[in-house]
């Protein structure tokens, strides 16, 4: 699922409005077929305040956060959900301009399992969403850790699937889930950085939660967390359904057969991302030994299902 903003209904950039208690939302002039209507940057707190997810290297959203900050108002803290180009850039000019430090999970390599760096010592590549690779936060801090932010306590919640060091930053029972949950679309799962069994577990952990909120890194507010997680866990599932089926002739396949033969509606430009989400789950199904792959795991290996 996917849907397209209506622009009459777009929210504009550029303008901070309050959508919660202690909670602000500014969003970047970045609107594209992945960013939805851009990226939302929350500022959190009065006085001082935290700056969730400054976003894309954009001098005007840089500006037009600290315009909207009220008169006397100064940032503290920059926290970071991951190192996407659409999510982190940003947060090392605002901390140029502001002196807050930025706190994430790690840089763009923190979080990667030992299977994702084989992966990429073999010569995997990143795809999909622009990696920042040069992000580096002032301050890493740990699953389940609690710190204040804003004048708030903000517990941060390791998230890994989207992206390794996928972080969510949970505000009582308010979780503010960047890019792993979003009304909008199923998140996308591309390795390297993407890791399809890290992101099943990370639905199921927050949905033990039971939090009353989302509010995620792009589009609207999630009024019902426990049915949108229901839902992504599902639709994860059926693709793997879809998966075994095309393999079930038992007949080694490639990674181009599978996404031709299950996304039959898709236009050829969305192939490649297809594609990367196919592998995604061949890695899961290889990992829980469902299916294997010949000569070794890789993208243009060929997969047999065993199970």
């Amino acid at each position: 699922m996917a849907d397209t903003p209506d622009p009459q209904k777009r929210p504009p950039a550029g303008v901070m409005v309050q959508i919660g208690p202690g909670i602000r939302r500014i969003i970047a002039p970045n609107p594209s077929p992945m960013t939805y209507w851009g990226t939302n940057t929350f500022v959190l707190g009065e006085g001082d305040v935290a700056v969730i997810d400054p976003g894309p290297a954009d001098r005007t959203h840089l500006d037009a956060i600290l315009a909207g900050l009220s008169r006397g108002e100064r940032v503290t803290q920059i926290l970071v959900t991951h190192a996407h180009l659409d999510h982190s850039p940003l947060a090392t000019h605002l901390s140029d301009r502001t002196d807050a430090p930025v706190i994430a999970f790690g840089d763009a390599r923190a979080g990667r399992s030992p299977m994702m760096d084989d992966l990429v010592a073999r010569g995997l590549r990143s795809g999909g969403e622009g990696v920042d690779a040069r992000f580096a936060p002032d301050i890493c801090v740990s699953d389940g850790e609690v710190f204040d932010a804003g004048g708030l306590q903000v517990e941060a919640v390791w998230t890994p699937g989207h992206f390794s060091n996928h972080l969510s930053f949970a505000l009582d029972n308010i979780v503010f889930t960047g890019d792993h949950v979003m009304g909008w679309a199923s998140s996308l799962v591309s390795p390297p950085d993407g890791d399809l069994t890290a992101f099943m577990a990370s639905c199921t952990k927050l949905a033990a939660r039971q939090d009353h909120l989302f509010y995620p890194a792009h589009g609207d507010p999630i009024s019902d967390p426990a049915q949108r997680l229901a839902w992504l866990i599902a639709h994860r599932t059926t693709r793997e359904h879809d998966i075994l089926t095309a393999m079930s002739n038992g007949h080694p396949t490639t990674i181009p057969a599978l996404t031709r033969a299950i996304y039959t509606d898709t236009p050829p430009a969305l192939l490649p991302a297809a594609e990367r989400n196919v592998f995604a789950h061949l890695i899961d199904l290889s990992t829980r030994k469902i299916v294997t792959a010949t000569p070794q795991l890789e993208a243009n290996a060929y997969f047999l299902r065993i199970s």
